[in-house]
């Protein structure tokens, strides 16, 4: 037992638990928690202006470095700020404790300004909410949320905190730590089901989600497909780097059309889902995208996703890791057809398709304003070998998986939810959990919006993030779905015009380097200058708008 304070036992328990960075915007209940943090200089404290930098900030450290981050916001207001960064980070399953502080119990019957009861909020998006009631009980609740948090599938928690909880000075154990091993595998028999079904297909394809990455599997995975003969898709959300995407099996990312996707499968009479969403789609198709005749195997350690949408022959809920170790020595099936098979897929997979659209692109390298693919192409041109890609370019960086080469589990994020304003903020939580490597974030001018306090911290802490703003001026994607959708192009509230918006001032003003690009031979100089500066920088690169402006 040692006698302390509710605020130390606090900041105590999240280094015990293996926080390094507090990401947080401060407030008046929040005084506690900031009058102490100071008493402990190996808690980082990194400020965001905005609560929803703050926890994108933080749902990007805990996506690049697979630990534990925490974040805090102000009270009510804050909280609600947060909240579509709170459905990002439950969505990429980054494990985070938020926090908010409260106002102190008894007082907060008086409804005064700022009050309203927090843990009800934020719980349709996190996996265990609660208010603490007395410091006591911090130790349980920490210890517990932090289990929470990290156990698969992962997920943000969230914590209401007082301000009389955290005044309080008692005698206090402090607990310990406790880790979940969810590291499971399905048993032999099961083993030898899959096995006998995938020596039985013809056609195998492997769906790859984002749990290879999580788990740094992709050399069990490489090895699978090349056992199999199989295809290999990346998952149609762009959660991070699904695989290795020079790889001769690899054919690319599904889309998110449903009869495109069919289209696809159809070519094959096994699915192997590895760590992925099973289909998930954005826009309503009265097309189903999985083919009727099509046999699927799922493994996932999410259990909500197994069978959810679409038949599955085959759930397996287990870390994917640990059954492909499993698996690779069962499978036994035709070598001499799955070699065939292999070679097959050299002429049409993702290396054949990125020479292929190099040509298409290179026919629009004088097109003014830039072509989104043009520009798409020198991007993946100048970036460094060690570069990490942060897409949230929307229909400007459609073209980009053609050409982004992701050869490491921590290549690439993308927006795993949809909900725009990650990037920006993101980038600078990805960077300080990869430090040393250069960040390249490439956003549309709208998703910038959305959080553009983000490049303040990336100028304020000297992160090596270049920022490449590709600004159609508009709401580009809702255009076309306008257009696509309701066969009318008259556009009301998508156009960012009158006046526009001028990031290159934006930046300057927030302490960054920065420089239009608006002449298609200048992208590749300004970027390779921004990447060798090792600073943080921004390019406003002026892109089409796809409908003659």
């Amino acid at each position: 037992m040692k006698q302390t304070t509710g605020r130390r036992a606090f900041i105590e328990l999240l280094l015990d638990e293996g926080v390094t960075h507090l990401f947080g915007n401060p407030g008046t209940t929040e005084l506690a928690i900031m009058e102490a943090v100071p008493q402990y200089p190996q808690l980082k404290f990194v400020l965001g202006l905005q609560e929803a930098v703050v926890v994108a900030m933080a749902d990007g450290y805990a996506r690049a470095s697979g630990r534990l981050a925490a974040a805090n916001v102000h009270v009510m207001p804050g909280l609600g700020n947060a909240m579509g960064a709170l459905y990002n980070a439950k969505f990429s399953g980054s494990p985070i404790i938020l926090t908010a502080g409260q106002q102190e119990q008894g007082h907060g019957l008086l409804e005064p300004m700022l009050y309203e009861p927090l843990a009800p909020v934020a719980q349709p998006l996190v996996k265990w909410a609660i208010e603490v009631t007395r410091a006591a009980d911090l130790p349980r609740i920490m210890h517990r949320a932090a289990k929470i948090a990290l156990t698969p599938p992962t997920g943000p928690v969230f914590l209401s905190l007082p301000g009389d909880v955290l005044d309080e000075s008692l005698e206090l154990d402090m607990g310990r730590a406790v880790r979940v091993d969810a590291a499971a595998r399905p048993s032999d028999e099961l083993l030898n089901q899959i096995s006998k079904m995938l020596a039985a297909a013809q056609r195998p394809a492997i769906l790859a989600g984002q749990e290879l990455a999580q788990h740094d599997a992709f050399g069990e995975a490489t090895q699978c497909a090349e056992l199999l003969g199989a295809a290999v898709y990346g998952s149609s959300i762009p959660y991070c780097a699904p695989f290795p995407t020079e790889h001769a099996a690899y054919m690319g990312a599904l889309t998110r059309q449903q009869p495109q996707v069919r289209k696809t499968l159809e070519h094959h009479d096994l699915l192997l889902v590895l760590g992925a969403d099973l289909l998930r789609m954005s826009v309503y198709s009265p097309v189903e995208p999985l083919p009727p005749e099509l046999k699927v195997i799922h493994i996932s350690e999410r259990a909500h996703e197994l069978g959810k949408n679409y038949r599955t022959d085959v759930a397996v809920q287990a870390d994917v890791k640990q059954t492909l170790r499993a698996l690779l020595p069962m499978l036994k099936g035709d070598r001499a057809a799955a070699e065939r098979r292999s070679a097959e897929l050299r002429a049409r997979n993702w290396s054949a398709q990125r020479d292929k659209a190099r040509i298409d692109a290179m026919l629009a390298a004088e097109t003014k304003p830039i072509d989104p693919q043009y520009l798409a192409l020198r991007f993946t041109e100048a970036l460094p070998r060690d570069a990490v890609v942060v897409d949230e370019g929307l229909v400007s960086t459609y073209s980009l998986p053609k050409f982004l080469a992701m050869r490491g589990p921590r290549d690439y994020y993308g927006l795993a939810s949809g909900g725009l304003g990650f990037a920006v903020p993101g980038a600078v939580g990805i960077s300080l959990a990869l430090p040393g490597r250069p960040i390249a974030a490439i956003v549309g001018d709208g998703a910038a919006m959305y959080s553009i306090q983000g490049l303040w911290t990336a100028a304020h802490l000297g992160l090596p993030i270049t920022y490449v703003i590709a600004n159609n001026r508009g709401y580009r994607i809702i255009k076309e779905r306008l257009v696509a959708f309701r066969k009318t192009d008259k556009f009301t509230g998508m156009d960012i015009r009158e006046p526009e918006l001028d990031f290159v001032a934006l930046a300057r003003s927030m302490g960054l380097a920065s420089r239009r690009v608006a002449e298609p031979q200048d992208i590749a100089p300004a970027l390779r200058e921004a990447f060798a500066s090792g600073n943080p920088n921004l390019l406003d690169v002026r892109v089409a708008d796809g409908f003659g402006g």
